[in-house]
C-alpha cells in the first residue's frame, strides 16, 4: 500500500507541475540486461563471482517530455517505470568433492523507476531528431522473487523459492528505496522515438548477514516509445514548419529554416548577415560590402582596397607588396631569417658569426677545449701545468691526515697545505680541485658526506691563508672511485685519501 502510494503521489506532482506548459506524455517499452555489482569478503569470491549472469528483463511505463522554454533544444523528462532488475546463477560441481551436482538461482527484483532527465535534441530535419540525455533516478522496491534449484548427486531434484523477501534496513533484508545516475541516446522520428539506455545504482539495494559487501544494479538496454497526447486542453499546439526551432507565427521564414537571432531567416554563407539583406548570399562577405567579399585579384589576403600591389601576391607587413630582401650585413642571410643581422656570419648559424663559448678568441668550430679558456697555439686548450708543480701538489695531498673518522684537518696537514697555498700564490693562473675520497666501510650516505666535509675544510682552509674562493673546487666522491678494491684494511686504507688536482684557468 505504501509503495502504491507513493507512485500516486509522484504521478500527481508531475501532473501539477506540468499542467501549465506544453508537454507531451509518451508510453514506454524496452528490453534489457540487468546485473548486480557485487564485492564482498567472502573467501574464493574473485572465482564464484563469474558464476553470476544478467538477468534479461523488460520495462515499460510512461514519461514526460517538457520543453523549458517554447522553441528550447532542451527538455526535462521525468517518467514512472517498472522494470525487472536481478541476476542468475548457475554453478557445476565436481562429484568427486561434493554431494551436489548443479545448482541454479535467479535472484529477480521489481522495482518502479522514477528517472528525472535532462535531454538535449540536436535537429536532424522537420521531424527527426538526435537526443542525448541523464540524470538521476530513484527507485522503489515492488516484488521480488528468489528460486533457487539444487540437484545433488545422487538425482534429487530440490526446490527452494521465496516470493516475499524481506524488505528493510536489517540484514538479509532488500533496500525499500535505491537511487542512481542514467543516461540515454537515440533517436526521435515524430511522435516515435528509440534508445540507448544505461543505469547504475549508487546506493547498496541489499544488505547481507553475516557477512560485509556492497550490491548495486546495473542495466543495459533499449527502449521504444511513442508520444499519446499533448495534455493541457487549452494550449495552442506549437507550428515549427521548417523545423529550425523558430515557431511559425514567430518565423519571418516559415518555410526555410533559419535562425533564432533574424527571426527564423536564414544566413546561408554564415557571415553574419541574413539572406534578405545580403547581396552575396552564397559568399561569405562583410556588411561594409553589402555581405559580398572585397576583391582580391592576387588572392595574397588583402583587398584591393587596400593593397598596394593588387596584381602581385604580397604580404600584410608591406601593404599587399612583397617583402624586398634586406640584408644590412652583406653576409648573404636576408634580416628576415638573420639573428644578428648587423654582424656578418654564416647560414649554419642563423647569420651570426661562428661563437666562440669560452671567449678565448678560438672559434668553437676548432677549438678543441670549447668550453675552457685556452690559447690559439694549444688549439683553444689551456697550457699545461709544469710537471714539477703536479708533482709538488701531488706529494702535498698524500700528506693531507684528519681525525679518524672525522673531517677534522689534523695540525700535520697544515704545513703541508701552506706548501699548496704558496704554489697557487706564485701562479695566479692556477685553479685547484679538492676531491675527498672513502672506503666502502660504514654507510654510502655517511661516507657521501664524510667525504664532502673533508673537501670543504680543505678548501677553507686554503682560502684562510689568502686563496681566492673562485680558484677552488671541493667535490666529495665517497667510496664511488677507489683505487684498490683489495678487502685487508691496508688495502682500504689506501682508498681513504684526498687528491688535488691542478689545472690552468
Amino acid at each position: 500500500m505504501k509503495r502504491i502510494c507513493t507512485v500516486v503521489a509522484i504521478t500527481l506532482c508531475i501532473a501539477t507541475v506540468s499542467h501549465s506548459q506544453q508537454f507531451r506524455i509518451g508510453m514506454i517499452g524496452g528490453i534489457h540486461q540487468s546485473k548486480v555489482l557485487e564485492e564482498n569478503d567472502l573467501p574464493g569470491w574473485d572465482s564464484t563471482k563469474n558464476e553470476y549472469s544478467a538477468r534479461t528483463g523488460i520495462h515499460f511505463g510512461f514519461i514526460a517530455n517538457l520543453p523549458f522554454k517554447t522553441g528550447s533544444n532542451l527538455y526535462f523528462q521525468p517518467g514512472i517505470i517498472f522494470s525487472n532488475k536481478g541476476r542468475k546463477f548457475a554453478a557445476r560441481y565436481d562429484t568427486t568433492v561434493s554431494q551436489t551436482l548443479y545448482v541454479n538461482s535467479s535472484e529477480f527484483i521489481n522495482y518502479i523507476d522514477i528517472p528525472l532527465n535532462l535531454v538535449y535534441k540536436f535537429r536532424l530535419g522537420k521531424s527527426a531528431s538526435f537526443m542525448v540525455g541523464a540524470g538521476p533516478y530513484v527507485s522503489f522496491f515492488y516484488t521480488g522473487r528468489l528460486k533457487t534449484e539444487t540437484v545433488a548427486k545422487n538425482g534429487d531434484y530440490t526446490v527452494d523459492e521465496n516470493k516475499d523477501p524481506a524488505v528493510g534496513n536489517g540484514p538479509g533484508k532488500y533496500a525499500i528505496m535505491d537511487y542512481g545516475a542514467n543516461g540515454l541516446a537515440g533517436f526521435e522520428f515524430g511522435r516515435v522515438f528509440l534508445t540507448a539506455n544505461y543505469s547504475r545504482g549508487l546506493k547498496d539495494f541489499f544488505k547481507p548477514d553475516g557477512y560485509t559487501g556492497t550490491f548495486r544494479h546495473q542495466v543495459i538496454g533499449m527502449t521504444i516509445g511513442v508520444f499519446i497526447d499533448r495534455l493541457g486542453k487549452h494550449e495552442k499546439a506549437v507550428k515549427d514548419r521548417d523545423g529550425d526551432g523558430v515557431p511559425d507565427d514567430e518565423d519571418k521564414c516559415p518555410d526555410a529554416a533559419g535562425l533564432a537571432k533574424f527571426k527564423g531567416c536564414p544566413d546561408t554563407d554564415g557571415d553574419g548577415i541574413q539572406d534578405s539583406e545580403d547581396k552575396c548570399p552564397g559568399e561569405a562577405g562583410v556588411a561594409a560590402n553589402g555581405g559580398c567579399p572585397y576583391a582580391d585579384k592576387d588572392k595574397d589576403g588583402i583587398p584591393d582596397k587596400d593593397d598596394k600591389c593588387p596584381d602581385v601576391f604580397g604580404v600584410k607587413e608591406n601593404n599587399g607588396c612583397p617583402l624586398a630582401v634586406v640584408d644590412t650585413d652583406k653576409d648573404g642571410v636576408p634580416d628576415s631569417e638573420d639573428k644578428c643581422p648587423t654582424v656578418p656570419g654564416l647560414a649554419r648559424y642563423s647569420g651570426c658569426p661562428i661563437p666562440d663559448t669560452d671567449g678565448d678568441g678560438v672559434n668553437d668550430e676548432i677549438d678543441q677545449c670549447p668550453n675552457v679558456k685556452g690559447t690559439v697555439a694549444r688549439k683553444g686548450c689551456p697550457e699545461e701545468v709544469k710537471k714539477e708543480i703536479v708533482e709538488k701538489v701531488n706529494f702535498a695531498a698524500r700528506r693531507v691526515q684528519f681525525a679518524y673518522g672525522k673531517a677534522n684537518l689534523l695540525p700535520a696537514s697544515h704545513k703541508v697545505l701552506d706548501q699548496v697555498v704558496s704554489i697557487l700564490k706564485q701562479n695566479p693562473s692556477l685553479v685547484l680541485s679538492v676531491e675527498g675520497h672513502t672506503s666502502s666501510d660504514a654507510a654510502f650516505g655517511a661516507n657521501m658526506k664524510l667525504s664532502q666535509q673533508r673537501a670543504d675544510n680543505v678548501k677553507a682552509y686554503l682560502v684562510s691563508k689568502g686563496i681566492a674562493a673562485s680558484r677552488l673546487i671541493a667535490i666529495g666522491y665517497g667510496p664511488t672511485r677507489p683505487i684498490s678494491k683489495g678487502t685487508s684494511e691496508a688495502e682500504k686504507a689506501k682508498n681513504r685519501r684526498v687528491e688535488l688536482k691542478v689545472s690552468n684557468q
